[in-house]
């Protein structure tokens, strides 16, 4: 029997899972180096050493790599129970529920440092927390994606459903930078006086937020009837091997890869371009990304319309193109005789494009290279798909931080900026990388 065709109701239903995993992984991004390494005019101690492991790498450099090594054996692990699950509830669904307390407990707990100052015992600790986020985000958004391809049947519901999973991506990415916003209230309304507490109580609300709107499609989806994928019955090892003899998701990878490490310098970066480069205040942080993401929204449409007239490769490569010259342009912020507002304005609004066609179409693609290879091998491997690309993203995010954290050692501070002009130059090639290799990509047009 074929499954029933997923309802608008339901698709916004399966978005909000996104919300939640996108809040919790952005202020991982976000505020850690904020948090933990923060620039001498934001009002935050430092609470890690910055210390050089051989001479290269800094303390926070090494913690978040060390978390996300953990992380990448746990992803095709989880992919491949999820793939072979024979659960009365689906492939997908049991393994999302069980993951979503451990995420946000412990989102939560990696912003409460073991020693409220300057300690190597917060290194520890922090490694520790991000193991654990980790592995739960990982448990929960790795057959949250591989149900993608499963509950559409053409390339265009793909896209559709692509879209609206971006819409929660994004709004994830709003609150996250929402952090300082939202913790000046919290200092208004409680009488709190100390900075850091204030930014803990935001994280908590923030992550129990999160949790909840997880749980929405866990609730709302009956996996069974909207899906009838059959589990594989490839072990671990073929499964993975298999996965990478895909000639187009190699491509597909390395771009990604590419793509996401240079977000996560943006991401990781901007309340220090803000505060830093332009002098002006934290606050706008929040103002910006939601400017950014509420403008990318104008232009979801025009992806969806492009995509179905020129296809989808042209629009990754342009959006890669137009990423390169925004990295190029943070170099000169602050050097320029233009209003800091103006410069910080242009260029957010000019990343509303990359974001929204960069956030919608390599799910759909992937999506698309999962089911085609499926249609050729006769094995369901989804979960696989969706897991190495994980992997390779939140190696992306995390060598991203590691960048960030590394370059900070040669300036993060007023008048001594030079380490934070760089993270420009390092996006810009991440940028033309993720182009030379995405242009072997070969498109297959049609559904």
């Amino acid at each position: 029997m074929l499954p029933a065709k997923l309802p608008l109701s339901k698709q916004i239903a399966y978005a909000c899972g996104m919300i939640g995993w996108s809040t919790m992984t952005n202020i991982i991004i976000v505020m850690l180096p904020y948090f933990y390494l923060p620039p001498n005019n934001a009002g935050l101690r430092p609470l890690i050493p910055q210390l050089l492991v051989f001479g290269i790498f800094n303390i926070l450099s090494l913690i978040t790599a060390s978390g996300r090594l953990v992380d990448a054996f746990f992803d095709p692990f989880i992919a491949s129970l999820s793939d072979k699950s024979n659960n009365k509830r689906g492939r997908r669904i049991p393994y999302m529920k069980w993951a979503i307390l451990p995420a946000v407990v412990f989102c939560a707990l990696t912003f409460y440092p073991w020693v409220k100052g300057l300690s190597v015992h917060n290194a520890w600790w922090l490694t520790t927390t991000l193991i654990f986020f980790f592995m739960g985000a990982t448990a929960y958004i790795i057959p949250y994606n591989a149900l993608l391809p499963e509950l559409t049947n053409t390339g265009a519901e793909r896209v559709k459903l692509s879209s609206l999973q971006q819409v929660g991506f994004v709004i994830g990415i709003i609150l996250s930078a929402l952090v300082n916003n939202f913790a000046n209230v919290v200092e208004r309304f409680l009488h709190i006086t100390d900075r850091d507490i204030a930014v803990q109580y935001t994280i908590w609300g923030l992550s129990i937020f999160s949790g909840l709107v997880m749980l929405v499609p866990v609730l709302a989806i009956k996996e069974k009837r909207y899906s009838n994928s059959k589990p594989t019955h490839l072990p671990l090892l073929p499964a993975i091997r298999k996965t990478f003899e895909n000639r187009n998701f190699k491509y597909y990878l390395i771009s990604d890869f590419s793509y996401y490490m240079a977000l996560s310098i943006i991401s990781s970066g901007l309340l220090f371009f803000i505060t830093v480069l332009l002098d002006l205040p934290e606050s706008m942080g929040g103002v910006l990304m939601g400017s950014m993401v509420l403008t990318s929204l104008v232009f979801y449409p025009l992806v969806n319309y492009l995509s179905k007239k020129i296809g989808k490769k042209p629009i990754v490569l342009f959006s890669f193109g137009l990423l390169s010259l925004i990295f190029v342009a943070i170099f000169f912020l602050g050097k320029v005789p233009i209003d800091p507002k103006v410069q910080i304005y242009t260029l957010v609004l000019s990343a509303s494009f990359p974001l929204a066609s960069l956030g919608i179409l390599p799910n759909a693609i992937l999506a698309e290279i999962a089911q085609n290879d499926a249609k050729r091998t006769g094995e369901n491997r989804e979960g696989m798909f969706f897991a190495v690309k994980y992997l390779f993203v939140k190696l992306g995010q995390t060598l991203g931080i590691a960048l960030f954290a590394f370059l900070t050692v040669y300036g993060k501070d007023p008048g001594n900026d030079y380490g934070l002009r760089l993270n420009g130059i390092c996006g810009c090639v991440l940028c033309l990388l993720a182009i030379v290799f995405f242009s072997r990509f070969r498109e297959k047009r049609g559904r």
